[in-house]
């Protein structure tokens, strides 16, 4: 990945921010009153450093609330006057970039529709070009991590510093408990990609649900993202959109006081030398992966030039089923997950015929 420039930490976008940094307040903007009351609550915690509010809302049916417009700003520069909470909204198109710099919103946010067509967010990055605005990205409806990527790549090169990632999940192709699919592993690769690039989580949307916010919030916190993005409502149950993935600021407020706030490593000798001496074991028993790796590939070869000339098949669909059989029963035996050992398996099975299929060709 081509980074254009340095990403400023959100710690360093405004004075008093500390990590984690959070943000909440309603799904939409539906009234000045409905915004009022839910900043004024959630400044009361004392735990909220960004107030936002949809005022443009990208919906799926146009009978469906399509948000307020360009009113809700004004709305949103109260609330900053009123509450010294920093304030942010959704845009999806220049104008909308426009008026929010012409108002003085503090941070804008791109959502997951607008991030999947590149074509919209290369004209956000364009009208974003010169300013100094955080611009938050939320990722693809598709796990697509390259789609993801792409959008920051068209941000970094218009010189937006201030970007930071948000982890909303994944439109579910299956049934599902949640919203949507946090398939955590994609925020983890983008982090291991980028590690600069601050990556905070949306639980309202992956929850879908008041119940299963906490949850995910605390995953979010031990897998170290930078922060949360909760939505709030003064009347959750009287919302006009995401009713049921809404906490009104009294429980917003009770959720994050319950919440373990880790750090990323202690001053602890002990501590340190222990997992030293557990990681060092890490590091001896994914060498010796890699080294019989390495020897299975040998003799995956050996086998396919043995097959070549003996003008045999390279796919052997009976011996790799019994194989998979036979290492998923071993895998439950040592307490491995069936699904991650068919998968493994499934990976090495795909590069033995890619190695195969060449020396055919030849």
């Amino acid at each position: 990945m081509k980074k254009e420039a340095e990403i400023t930490q959100p710690e360093d976008w405004f004075s008093g921010i500390k990590r984690p940094l959070i943000i909440s307040g309603p799904c939409s903007a539906e009234s000045e009153d409905q915004v009022m009351k839910t900043a004024v609550g959630l400044a009361g915690t004392g735990r909220v450093h960004i107030f936002r509010a949809g005022i443009w809302k990208p919906r799926t049916t146009p009978r469906a609330f399509k948000g307020v417009g360009s009113i809700g700003l004004d709305w949103l520069v109260k609330v900053k006057q009123q509450t010294g909470l920093h304030v942010a909204t959704e845009v999806a198109t220049p104008q909308h970039v426009e008026e929010c710099l012409k108002c003085g919103i503090d941070v804008l946010w791109i959502g997951a529709r607008t991030v999947s067509n590149p074509f919209s967010v290369q004209e956000l990055a364009e009208a974003l070009k010169g300013t100094d605005i955080p611009v938050l990205v939320k990722n693809p409806v598709n796990p697509d991590l390259g789609l993801w990527i792409g959008a920051f790549e068209r941000l970094t090169r218009a010189c937006v510093t201030k970007i930071a990632a948000i982890h909303r999940g994944f439109y579910p192709f299956e049934r599902s408990p949640l919203r949507n699919i946090p398939k955590w592993e994609v925020p983890v690769e983008l982090k291991s990609l980028w590690p600069d690039l601050p990556i905070i989580c949306d639980p309202s949307h992956i929850a879908g649900s008041r119940e299963a916010i906490a949850g995910i919030s605390q995953k979010a916190l031990d897998l170290n993202m930078d922060g949360l993005m909760i939505e709030s409502h003064i009347h959750p149950e009287a919302a006009l959109s995401d009713a049921q993935q809404q906490l009104n600021p009294t429980e917003l407020d009770f959720l994050l006081k319950t919440l373990t706030f880790r750090t990323v490593a202690i001053d602890n000798k002990e501590f340190l030398n222990s997992l030293e001496q557990l990681r060092n074991q890490i590091d001896s028993i994914d060498s010796q992966i890699i080294e019989l790796l390495g020897q299975r590939m040998e003799i995956v070869d050996r086998i396919g030039m043995f097959k070549k000339e003996n003008n045999i098949t390279i796919l052997q669909i009976k011996r790799w089923n019994a194989i998979v059989a036979a290492l998923t029963a071993q895998a439950e035996h040592n307490n491995l997950p069936i699904e991650f050992v068919r998968n493994f398996l499934q990976l090495i099975h795909q590069e033995s015929i890619r190695r195969q299929t060449e020396i055919f060709k030849k």
